[in-house]
């Protein structure tokens, strides 16, 4: 079993402290981006919009996120030691290996808490692509969701 990330926040005011700590990153790599596509002032003020460095953000913290990389028979090991997680799986029954990032909280407040998981053959990266996607969207958007007032002015 490998881990790969190094973003496992405990609370959810932890995952809004480590997302809200984003915002430079993210105003950073769409700056970045926006002069490497060679958009005049103009443009950029039409094209980047408070949504536009809210995704990036998004994608920053989803990427960010600690997941574990192993056979179905380790994942199936690691639930039977963490009892106090139940599996929200993605994928097919019949494939041998699984990403999973166990999220230390339950988001809406209930237990247990879930571990996101997706299942993979052959292409790991587009499975932690998959996973990091489905855990920021079923565990971490509610608790990090403000509205999307990022502020395009701030870019």
């Amino acid at each position: 079993m490998d881990t790969e990330g190094t973003l496992a926040p405990a609370t959810p005011a932890e995952a809004r402290e480590e997302y809200d700590t984003l915002v430079p990153a993210a105003k950073v790599a769409v700056r970045e981006a926006a002069k490497a596509m060679e958009f005049d002032r103009e443009e950029y003020a039409d094209r980047v919009t408070g949504e536009v460095i809210e995704t990036v953000r998004d994608a920053l913290f989803a990427s960010l996120l600690e997941v574990h990389v192993g056979t179905r028979e380790e994942y199936e090991a690691w639930l039977d030691d963490h009892p106090e997680y139940e599996s929200d799986m993605a994928g097919s029954d019949n494939v041998d290996n699984v990403v999973w990032h166990p999220v230390a909280f339950a988001p809406d407040g209930e237990v247990p808490k879930p571990v996101v998981a997706a299942t993979w053959q052959a292409e790991r990266e587009a499975a932690l692509g998959t996973l990091r996607r489905r855990a920021f969207g079923r565990a971490y958007r509610p608790v990090v969701d403000d509205g999307g007032e990022t502020g395009s002015d701030e870019a």
